[in-house]
């Protein structure tokens, strides 16, 4: 439970000369910073205040050394001082809090149910280099608990909601903490526009840009000198799907990332080689399919594996997108419009 935040009302029920109504009074309260470094907490010129006055355009915020003033209509303020504590909490949890937080924190507190938002958002599945790895949205603290819980996971939802890179987060987690041997990352090299033949190089050198995104990945999870160590010796591994044929994955995390882009056969495929002690995850956007062809594996094995035990599916929404704000309205806008394609008989 978030402790009460220290403050006080003035002149409660009661208006400024000529301002609001009687029957929605002004309100002032106080929240006071601690626990938090300030600075940090408020951001490069005071970003998360204008991001808190974005979601709240009815209250005035002010921080002033560690002192936080909000002020406006009664009930405005006692919703955006819940977002303040809940953030604060955030903050003195994970040591940080990053812009997505207080827009997911005010939806959270809108919807008034479940666990708040500091237990949903605040717990780092890791940490590198003072930067902390954590679920921001619940949608995404659902799908990490998943990953948890059950064998086999599917992680389906539009780019940007952190499908992959929580993925990782939990494999790199499973190895220090010895739960697996082996890290395997894998998706299909698919081409997407040019032929692989026409690239230079020999064939690692025209599948690695196919594999460069889980090479950065893994690289932010870790430190830079123990990634080349342990790719070396084998503990992880980067390789196209392809080469997963014939194989027994036993003590290992393994991940099939843009599995949007797998064959059925293929899907069916990787799926059957897990081994003792393994946990798999699968992700992939559904909107997103490159194959030649209109049958995609993800699309299919949902039907297929649906309710069967000790696999989830995790659908992740535009909700949960962490990039920029508009990547989530992209994602609205073209989902409308191609069930309007659909209702139309696909016509452009």
């Amino acid at each position: 439970m978030v402790p009460e935040p220290d403050a006080r009302d003035l002149a409660a029920g009661q208006e400024p000369s000529g301002a609001g109504d009687a029957r929605d009074p002004l309100l002032q309260r106080t929240v006071l910073l601690t626990g938090v470094d300030v600075a940090s907490f408020l951001g490069h010129r005071d970003q998360l205040i204008a991001d808190l006055e974005r979601q709240h355009p009815q209250v005035e915020f002010h921080a002033r050394d560690h002192v936080m003033t909000l002020s406006g209509p009664a009930a405005e303020v006692k919703a955006a001082e819940q977002v303040v504590a809940e953030v604060l909490e955030v903050a003195r949890r994970s040591g940080a809090v990053s812009r997505h937080d207080v827009r997911e924190v005010t939806r959270m507190v809108q919807r008034g149910d479940g666990p708040t938002a500091s237990q949903v958002l605040s717990e780092p599945i890791l940490s590198v280099r003072g930067h902390s790895v954590r679920p921001q949205t619940q949608g995404q603290r659902e799908y990490v608990t998943a990953i948890d819980q059950h064998t086999v996971v599917f992680g389906i939802g539009p780019a940007g909601t952190g499908k992959t890179y929580l993925a990782m987060a939990k494999a790199v987690q499973a190895l220090q903490r010895r739960e697996v041997a082996k890290i395997i990352l894998t998706r299909p090299a698919v081409e997407a526009g040019e032929r692989l033949g026409y690239l230079p190089g020999t064939l690692e050198d025209k599948i690695d840009p196919y594999l460069r995104p889980l090479f950065d990945a893994i690289g932010s999870m870790m430190e830079p000198e123990a990634v080349p160590k342990l790719m070396a010796s084998g503990t992880i591994e980067v390789a196209p799907l392809a080469y997963m044929r014939g194989r027994t994955l036993n003590e290992s995390f393994v991940i099939l990332d843009e599995a949007q882009n797998t064959t059925p056969e293929q899907m069916k495929m990787f799926l059957t080689r897990l081994g003792y002690g393994s946990k798999m995850v699968v992700t992939g956007d559904i909107t997103q399919v490159d194959l030649p062809i209109a049958s995609s594996g993800l699309r299919i094995v949902s039907r297929i594996l649906r309710g069967v035990e000790d696999i989830h599916f995790s659908e992740l929404t535009s909700d949960d997108i962490v990039r920029h704000s508009l990547v989530g309205r992209i994602v609205d806008a073209y989902t409308a419009y191609e069930e309007t394609r659909r209702l139309q008989g696909g016509t452009p």
